[in-house]
């Protein structure tokens, strides 16, 4: 009896929350998530860590878009707040006493903007770096016609050319660095998720997948 009570009661929740994240923003958020582990831990598999990136890179460029034309909890003006209102959230959550947001809250906004940021920055420097150490991708025809102006080169030019490819640009080195923050940036994000779930009294992680959260 008490266990169809509880089930009711769950069904009736259910039933009371709306839908907030559309699928196009779940389904970037999660693919995204496991794109940039798979690319940061198979640098050495060139291959795959190449493929997942041009993955990460696709979907981050189509929800930089979708920020502008997508539902109104997906879009920039939602939740774009600045530093002051963001850094007033994470004190009150500190205190348990954080206002909640339906869509994102202050410093999850800032934090969108930042990871967006950064993973265009990753994928845009790993393209780069692609282009001087293999000549390949997207960048690979620009890099080439960077080399060959300046007029004709000898022989001993282009042997030191194919060499210098091991000594990449520093627009080229950062690619790790930024790589780096963005992880940091996501241990940031998982760890603001758990309290932020705990004070409102709702599994913010639950609701990246069903996209449902309750309405007040």
């Amino acid at each position: 009896m008490y266990f169809l009570q509880g089930v009711n009661g769950m069904h009736a929740r259910a039933s009371s929350d709306v839908q907030v994240w559309d699928p196009f923003v779940r389904i970037a958020h999660w693919t995204v998530a496991v794109g940039f582990f798979v690319a940061y831990l198979t640098e050495d598999a060139k291959i795959v860590h190449v493929w997942a990136g041009y993955i990460v890179g696709v979907l981050v460029f189509a929800r930089i878009l979708w920020g502008f034309v997508g539902p109104s909890h997906a879009r920039f003006s939602d939740f774009t707040t600045g530093p002051i209102a963001a850094t007033r959230y994470l004190w009150d959550l500190v205190r348990t006493r954080a206002k909640r947001y339906v869509g994102q809250s202050p410093a999850g906004g800032a934090m969108v903007i930042a990871l967006l940021a950064f993973l265009a920055a990753t994928v845009v420097t790993g393209l780069v770096r692609y282009a001087e150490e293999d000549a390949a991708g997207p960048l690979a025809p620009l890099y080439a016609q960077t080399l060959s102006i300046g007029g004709a080169q000898t022989v001993e030019d282009d042997e030191n050319q194919v060499g210098e490819r091991g000594g990449r640009s520093a627009f080229s080195e950062s690619h790790e660095v930024i790589a780096s923050i963005t992880l940091g940036l996501i241990v940031f994000h998982v760890l603001g998720v758990v309290p932020a779930s705990f004070v409102h009294h709702e599994n913010l992680a639950r609701a990246m997948v069903t996209g449902r959260k309750r309405p007040d």
